[in-house]
């Protein structure tokens, strides 16, 4: 079996357990439990006022990042990743059930993509925010952003309902080309590369709802409260990814997945979509 992972599975890396797991893995759910625990025990300890924050509570922040987390984009690429480290790998019996061995690579590997995609967005979500902030204080600034964000939900509901008419809102061509070619390169910097391309080429996909997050943390000020509900958000998003980690190391499992992606993402985008016209509306008269 070693000879037939070293043939099949080219520059995928073997990485260090402990205690049976990965050390990619470990180290992917300590700084999320750290993160989480941290932004948690902070909201908490110096609980803010809802109306401030247009209406968000703490459900409310969690509920919107885990459903922009099923966002087609980030989907479709995981889903990618899945089948080629699995095909790199090489380790699959006929039944669909990986080895040992595969499994450890593949959830390795898949855990320096999703916490290289977790950094990624959370890095441009303070960039938006302080942006936004550089922009000025006052309201005009929140409402043109919350305007922004109820286009490009508009234009998600487009994308659905009248598919043919003008250009989609979708991930950059070549992105899927761009992310294989980093994935090929292998080893650390090859599974880093391919998350932070996926962290920044989701934005066209799943930018309506974190533009009004961002625009609803830019009009109550900011400071600790905003940085921690932006880290609760991000957490929230990244959720739906490495459940799909976990899952998708078994191959029927990942032809499930994939299946239910296709025949389900124009209506994951149209309930994204309505979701950031009603928070965006509720934002504005908020204002």
């Amino acid at each position: 079996m070693s000879a037939e992972l070293g043939a099949g599975a080219g520059t995928l890396p073997t990485h260090r357990t402990v205690a049976g797991w990965p050390l990619p893995a470990v180290v992917l759910a300590a700084m999320l439990g750290v993160v989480g625990v941290t932004a948690s025990a902070y909201v908490l300890a110096f609980p803010f006022d809802s109306a401030a924050f247009g209406g968000l509570t703490i459900p409310a922040v969690l509920a919107a990042g885990f459903a922009d987390g099923f966002n087609p984009c980030a989907f479709a690429l995981l889903v990618l990743f899945a089948t080629y480290t699995l095909t790199l790998v090489n380790a699959v019996t006929a039944s669909g059930t990986p080895t040992n061995e595969a499994r450890r690579r593949l959830l390795g590997a898949g855990s320096l993509y999703v916490g290289a995609v977790f950094v990624t967005y959370f890095l441009i979500g303070l960039g938006l925010v302080s942006f936004l902030g550089w922009l000025g204080r006052d309201h005009l600034v929140s409402r043109v952003a919350v305007i922004i964000a109820i286009g490009m939900a508009l234009w998600m509901l487009k994308d659905v309902f009248l598919p043919g008419v003008g250009p989609s809102m979708m991930a950059p061509g070549g992105t899927h080309a761009r992310m294989q070619k980093a994935m090929e390169r292998g080893g650390l910097a090859g599974m880093l590369i391919a998350g932070v391309l996926v962290g920044i080429c989701t934005v066209p996909c799943s930018g309506a709802m974190y533009l009004s997050i961002t625009a609803v943390l830019h009009a109550s000020g900011g400071g600790a409260t905003g940085i921690a509900l932006l880290a609760l958000y991000n957490i929230a998003f990244i959720v739906p990814l490495v459940a799909m980690l976990l899952a998708v190391s078994n191959k029927r499992v990942l032809g499930q997945l994939g299946r239910w992606n296709r025949a389900n993402s124009p209506w994951i985008k149209a309930g994204i979509a309505l979701a950031v016209i009603a928070m965006s509306f509720g934002l504005m008269v908020s204002m």
